[in-house]
């Protein structure tokens, strides 16, 4: 898929290593929760612009759930909805049941006055091959997730197939400038260092290839800082983020390869910190009503005539 970088177009892979992939995120299972700083304040803002959106969804998947820290806040939102959350990591499955099981088992006196139905099991999944029935869902979050997929193009249409007529999909990705300051810190030479992310562009495209209607999206620049690079790869690590592109270098770097890395990124230090740059992308789009039918024939739609005055 192209890399679109200010006027001009170039080509870059950015196949992903699956197995390791899972691996990371089955390990980073224990330690993500420890460095979601950014992921909270994604998780929030998507939030905020289901403010401006009316759903009223019956149920809502949250595609990517990880260890389900947005579980709560999607209870919240939409408290007659059934719940149901998908990760490809077993171990990330596991800690977001864990995150809902004490409040499922203290609230349930609540619950059954209300008559709010409980969440479904949890699924392990890919997210191009959702156990789910066509049409059975109202409403997909997806809080970054996407950047784990190397064509996001199958994964929008299995969404596309889950969603009923009128359902939305609502996401939140990374963009190209990601992690700018330590691409350009590290050397190259024996293959690119860190993670490659997918255009804004490109994501439109491949919603409207899915058959989403009316994507919407925006961008915007978040800073962290850090106190050294060392936490800033820490971070990295424990969030499952690490670099994990085909491409990648299969060697340990050496020494001075290291040493290259932290001058050039020292002298990004302003205040007595380390800047570490993320293009954060959010977006959604409706599955509107088909035009055609699975073979391709036409659908033709017939409106009630309005009563003779």
């Amino acid at each position: 898929m192209p890399e679109h970088t200010g006027d001009e177009t170039h080509c870059t892979s950015f196949a992903l290593d699956r197995h390791l992939l899972r691996r990371r995120f089955e390990r980073a299972a224990a330690t993500c929760d420890s460095a979601d700083l950014l992921a909270r304040e994604i998780a929030r803002r998507m939030d905020e612009r289901l403010d401006y959106i009316r759903v009223t969804p019956r149920r809502v998947l949250d595609l990517g759930c990880g260890t389900g820290a947005d579980l709560p806040r999607l209870t919240e939102r939409f408290p007659d909805a059934t719940l149901i959350a998908a990760d490809f990591s077993p171990a990330m499955v596991a800690g977001a049941d864990a995150r809902l099981r004490p409040a499922r088992s203290g609230g349930l006196f609540r619950r059954l006055l209300s008559a709010a139905p409980a969440p479904l099991p949890h699924l392990v999944a890919q997210s191009d091959a959702l156990p789910l029935a066509r049409a059975s869902l109202g409403l997909v979050w997806s809080n970054l997730m996407l950047p784990a997929l190397d064509d996001p193009l199958p994964t929008f249409r299995e969404i596309h197939r889950t969603l009923e007529v009128d359902g939305l999909l609502m996401f939140s990705t990374l963009g190209p400038d990601t992690l700018r300051e330590l691409r350009a810190a590290l050397p190259n030479r024996r293959g690119e260092r860190v993670h490659r992310f997918i255009d804004m562009h490109d994501i439109g495209d491949a919603l409207v290839q899915a058959g989403f209607t009316d994507p919407v999206m925006d961008m915007e620049i978040v800073t962290l800082t850090y106190p050294d690079l060392d936490t800033l790869l820490q971070d990295l690590r424990r969030s499952g983020s690490a670099n994990a592109a085909t491409s990648r270098p299969r060697g340990l770097s050496g020494r001075q390869e290291w040493a290259e890395a932290r001058t050039a990124y020292e002298r990004l230090r302003r205040d007595g910190r380390l800047p570490a740059t993320f293009e954060i992308i959010q977006g959604h789009a409706w599955k509107a009503a088909p035009k055609t039918t699975d073979d391709g024939r036409s659908i033709v739609r017939f409106q009630p005539r309005p009563p003779a005055r």
